[in-house]
């Protein structure tokens, strides 16, 4: 091959191997997501699925986090404040199982009620879903559970606020994001006796129908193979596509 040649194929040459690299990083990076999405589906579905162990005592709640604790079962027993429900927006159900009995579907809200325990703890109890029209605690007056209750459910730690996400109405009591400090703060609790977590209440029946409890989602999507593969793929094309046009460079 002459200098006029090499010289030629200098540019594109290394123009293909940077992006080489970087679709072959792109894919690596997506099996490396794999696996890790692998392992975090099998630990939700040991953690949720396990027998309930009792509220961890508040001593403990600072060395829990949400990669060792989130979706682990518990029970609490306490009294519910119902005088100071707030209210987290959320989409209920699934379209390919919209208009089957006993799902909830459609937008509403979670109802997070703080659940008093004997020794003044406090922890919040997403109750589960109601709809927008059944959010006033005076239409929905059965399910108001009075005296002492024992609540089973998930451990769920605050999530990040998206992007998108619509300012909290902290004076209405109406969040858009799983914000526990601000839950907390809008409802006037003392944040060093209320648990850095709430627990999603199970489905257990609730007189009346609502709240509808057992709305944690524990399906997550998990196409990083497919997004890997197709990295793979566009940096195996990219080769074949460089290699003919070299040859077509030589041909000429």
């Amino acid at each position: 091959m002459t200098d006029t040649r090499r010289h030629s194929l200098l540019l594109p040459g290394i123009a293909a191997l940077v992006a080489l690299t970087v679709l072959v990083g792109l894919g690596t990076w997506q099996l490396s997501r794999l696996a890790w999405k692998n392992e975090l589906i099998a630990q939700v579905a040991a953690r949720s699925h396990a027998a309930p162990a009792p509220l961890p005592p508040p001593a403990s709640w600072p060395a829990m986090t949400a990669e060792s604790d989130e979706y682990r079962r518990v029970s609490a027993t306490g009294s519910f404040r119902h005088d100071a429900e707030a209210y987290l927006y959320f989409v209920a159900g699934d379209s390919r199982r919209a208009g089957e009995a006993g799902h909830a579907q459609g937008q509403g809200y979670l109802v997070i009620t703080p659940l008093v325990m004997a020794d003044g703890r406090i922890v919040l109890v997403n109750r589960g879903f109601v709809p927008t029209d059944r959010r006033d605690p005076a239409s929905r007056t059965q399910g108001q559970l009075p005296g002492v209750v024992t609540v089973t459910g998930l451990l769920r730690y605050p999530e990040a606020r998206g992007l998108f996400a619509a300012p909290d109405d902290a004076a209405r009591r109406l969040f858009y994001t799983r914000d526990i400090g601000a839950m907390a703060a809008a409802l006037g609790l003392d944040r060093r006796q209320t648990a850095p977590f709430l627990i999603d209440a199970d489905s257990a029946d609730v007189p009346g129908g609502l709240p509808q409890g057992g709305q944690t989602r524990l399906v997550f999507p998990n196409r990083h193979l497919e997004y890997a593969l197709t990295w793979y793929g566009l940096a195996l094309t990219l080769v074949g596509v460089f290699i003919a046009f070299a040859l077509q460079g030589r041909r000429r």
